[in-house]
Order: C-alpha cells, then structure tokens, then sequence
C-alpha cells in the first residue's frame, strides 16, 4: 500500500482547506464552523484523501476520498485525532456520527450514549462513562416531586433567580442543572459559584455539573445538518433523548424552562421540548420571563453593562452576589474577556 502522510491544517491554509470542504461534500456535510484542529492525509501527489477534526474533547468532520474507500484511511485519521487529544490531556473523547458510520466507531472503541432518528449518534470512548454519570446523580434521588432546570447562566442575573426560584416553590427537589461546557465568557467555575450562590436561601435546590452529556451549542455538530431550524430541532432531540434518561434516574416528572422572547433558537427548542418531554411522562413548563422597566432580564443585557462596566445599571439586573463578585478584583480577567470579545449578545 502505498505511504501516506498526516499532518494539521492550519487556517491560513486556503488551498487544503478548499480540498477539504470538497471532500466533505462528498460526505453530504460541511466544515464545522468549531475546530481547533484539523488535520489532512495526503498522497504522494500532495492531494488531500481524507480528513478529520477536533473541537475540545469532540472528533467530527471525517470524509475519505472515494477513490481510497476500503484502504483503512479513516481508522489512521482517528487514531491521529486520539493522539492529539491525548496529547492536550483529554482522554474522554466524544463524537458524532451517522447512523451507517456508528458500527465502524464501535469497532474502534467507541459506545454509544444516544441517537437522533436516523440522524446521528453520539458516542464515546468509555463503555461506562453515562452510566457512571447517572449513578452519581442517583445517589441525589429524593423522595415526593423532583423537577430539574438547565442552565448556561452567563452570568447568573435576577431572570435565573426568579425562574429558580418559582421552580423550588413548586417542588420538593429542584435538581439545577449548570452546563459545564466551557465555552462560554464567564468561565463555568465562575457560573457555577454564582448559581450556587445566588440560590443558597434555596434549601431544597441541588446544583449538578451537567458534565459532558447535556450538549452545548458548541459542541453540538451543526455540520451534519442542512440549515439553521434542522440544527435546533437536531440539538433539542439529542439533549432532551439524554434528559429523559437522566430524569428517570432521578425519578424527575417535571422541567422548568425560561421564556426567551428574543430567541429564535430557544423558541423552537421550548415548542419541541413541550411537545416531546409529556411523552416520556415529564411536564415542560415554561416561565415567562422576568422583567424590569418593562424589558426581559437577559445575560446578554448583562454582557454589555459590564463591557461599560455599568455597576450601577447592573443592580437592576443580578443579584447581589452577583454583583459583588464582579466588582471585586477576582473577577477583574473575567470582565477584560468580556470587554475584549465584541459583540456579546448570543442568538
């Protein structure tokens, strides 16, 4: 057989790059817009035969050229990928695949923790890696109504303390869920230390990790799908096949959700999760959201007073734990972050 070599794609490399973007049409996909590696292997003539991606702890983005299908190209791919993300410490990897691409994952390792239709599935590399998460929340099971919340909380404002709030009056346990996925600009240490601090009054209230298995925005892999809407439809099937087993296990018969006005995406993800979670036995209830001077409380009102480093303005809109944590000097790299990144409203 004939040698090949691997080797990263950088993003200045337009040629590889439009090599790359034609082999993965052939795919029926497109370039993730979410990479921090990519890699390519070419042949002797320096044509790209095959590719594949990182993002965080993900693998996605593979293709083969046609003409080498069967020459095991994809398994080298993986096993290159595998040893990047080794290399940068991760060694629970995670990736999404087609329904006819799933058997050759397992076969390297992979298991599978849900799927979409016949869309996607997603995978892993520890044969127990879900259900040791589950079991972890199972030692948190109490007993009467268990209801539970997911939250990104980019920073926790007087919107997710009202909404934790009402879901706690309506319930014996609230399992508060934090997305752990850290691709958000308040760091997820950070948001967790203000969920749990502006819902410590809040006895019955549990804050979990969401760990790896609540999928965020970012790691979801938009490249599988044709536009926008399927995107979200995807992402909302996903998460919630993946919360219907989570809630099982905590025997939960009820979710809160917020009301988000001036979001489309979180719009059709609120219609399909009313529509899918009463199937599995679990009520959706969707709070309308809290405002002040007559406009929803939202993050990204948030985001943009602390860009000003508004203080006073910001007072109206988070709590006080909130707030004292952003004038203090610990989170003076946290507000440099946001100040530095633009535009910081989301959706």
């Amino acid at each position: 057989m004939s040698e090949y070599t691997i080797s990263q794609v950088h993003p200045t490399d337009r040629r590889s790059l439009s090599q790359i973007d034609r082999l993965l049409e052939q795919e029926g996909i497109r370039r993730d817009s979410n990479l921090d590696y990519i890699c390519a292997m070419y042949d002797e003539d320096y044509q790209i035969i095959a590719t594949g991606s990182c993002f965080a702890n993900t693998l996605r983005c593979f293709a083969v050229s046609s003409a080498h299908q069967g020459e095991g190209l994809l398994n080298q791919i993986i096993t290159h990928l595998m040893d990047i993300q080794y290399q940068r410490g991760n060694l629970h990897l995670f990736l999404y695949t087609k329904i006819n691409s799933a058997k050759f994952f397992r076969d390297l390792g992979f298991y599978e923790i849900a799927r979409v239709d016949d869309t996607l599935v997603f995978m892993e590399n520890r044969k127990t890696g879900f259900e040791e998460y589950l079991s972890g929340l199972a030692e948190t099971k109490t007993d009467g109504l268990s209801a539970a919340l997911v939250m990104n909380a980019n920073p926790f404002t007087l919107g997710h303390q009202y909404l934790v709030e009402k879901a706690a009056a309506e319930c014996d346990t609230l399992h508060l869920f934090v997305v752990s996925e850290d691709a958000s600009l308040v760091p997820f240490p950070v948001r967790k230390k203000l969920v749990v601090a502006g819902t410590s009054h809040l006895p019955n209230v549990i804050c979990h990790d969401s760990g790896p298995y609540m999928i965020s925005n970012a790691t979801f892999p938009s490249y599988f799908l044709k536009d926008e809407v399927s995107v979200i439809k995807g992402h909302a099937s996903l998460d919630l096949i993946v919360f219907t087993r989570i809630a099982k296990v905590l025997s939960v018969t009820r979710r809160y959700v917020g009301e988000e006005p001036l979001s489309q995406v979180t719009g059709i993800y609120n219609t399909i999760m009313s529509a899918q979670l009463p199937l599995a036995g679990i009520d959706c209830e969707v709070v309308p959201r809290k405002q002040t001077e007559g406009k929803p409380i939202s993050a990204s009102g948030v985001r943009q007073l602390l860009q000003k480093k508004d203080f006073t303005a910001l007072e109206m809109l988070v709590p006080a734990t909130t707030l004292d944590y952003f004038k203090s000097e610990e989170a003076a790299p946290v507000i440099d972050r946001i100040c530095r990144s633009g535009d910081v409203v989301h959706y």
